[in-house]
Order: C-alpha cells, then structure tokens, then sequence
C-alpha cells in the first residue's frame, strides 16, 4: 500500500494532467464549459476519482451536467492514454468522474447566511428602543 503522500502528489499530478487534456487535447464541445476542481487516488494507487464542475455558456443558462458526464465517460478511456504517458508509473490509474457539488452547496450556505444576517439586522432595529417587562431590577428588597 502506498503512503499518503505519495497518493497526494500522484492525485495533484493527475488533476493537472486531466485539466490539460480536457482544455487542449479532448474535441469535445460538451467539454467547453467543464472545469477540473480536484482529484483523489485510492491508497493502493489503481483508482482516480477526479471531480469536476460545469457552468453555463451564459450567465442565465443552466449548465448542462448530464451531457457534460456523458462527454467525461466517453473521453475516459483517451484520457487514461494521456495520463499514463505523461505519469510514468508502473500501473495508470483508472479513472471516474464525479460532478463538485461544493459549489453549489456553498451558494446555498451563503443565501442561508445572508437570510441569518438580515434577521439579525430587524431584531436589532427591534431591539433599540425596547424596555424591559416589569420592574428594572425585579429583585430588589422592598
């Protein structure tokens, strides 16, 4: 089994690789708008997983995930070819493709917070001039 270091610097190496490849090499127009976000290799080095995320051509067009993962899958074999050249192991790791969805949970936790902040901001507007119920200090002796 290899150490964790190692499959680290081979993870890295691949994500550098794939990205290449997929911007330079791979003539697919389903690939214009993926980007390569990360890469994990398992500890015995014969599995990739390399994650990616799709935008849209505009900003109010939806990215298209599913012909995205179809154009990956079909490439998949290419771009196994292409790392095993440029790698230089023994054995060329296999390669899946995940879709990143930290991005999109991110922008979910931004509008969660920023909905936080604006309630905050109305309960402290609430909070200004308000006054106590009953006596200031309820426990005082009489």
């Amino acid at each position: 089994m290899a150490d964790n270091a190692r499959s680290a610097r081979l993870a890295k190496r691949i994500l550098q690789i794939v990205a290449s490849a997929v911007e330079l090499q791979i003539k697919d127009r389903r690939l214009e708008f993926v980007t390569i976000t990360d890469c994990t290799v398992s500890g015995d080095l014969h599995d990739a997983t390399v994650y990616y995320t799709v935008r849209g051509a505009t900003i109010d067009e939806a990215p298209d995930t599913e012909a995205a993962a179809e154009a990956l899958h079909r490439a998949r074999g290419q771009l196994r070819k292409i790392v095993g050249d440029q790698l230089g192991v023994r054995f060329t790791p296999t390669l899946s493709f995940n879709l990143d969805t930290v991005p999109e949970a991110s922008a979910h936790m931004e509008a969660l917070l920023a909905k936080a902040r604006k309630r905050d901001e109305e309960l402290r507007k609430l909070a200004e001039g308000a006054r106590p119920a009953g006596d200031e200090n309820p426990y005082k002796d009489e």
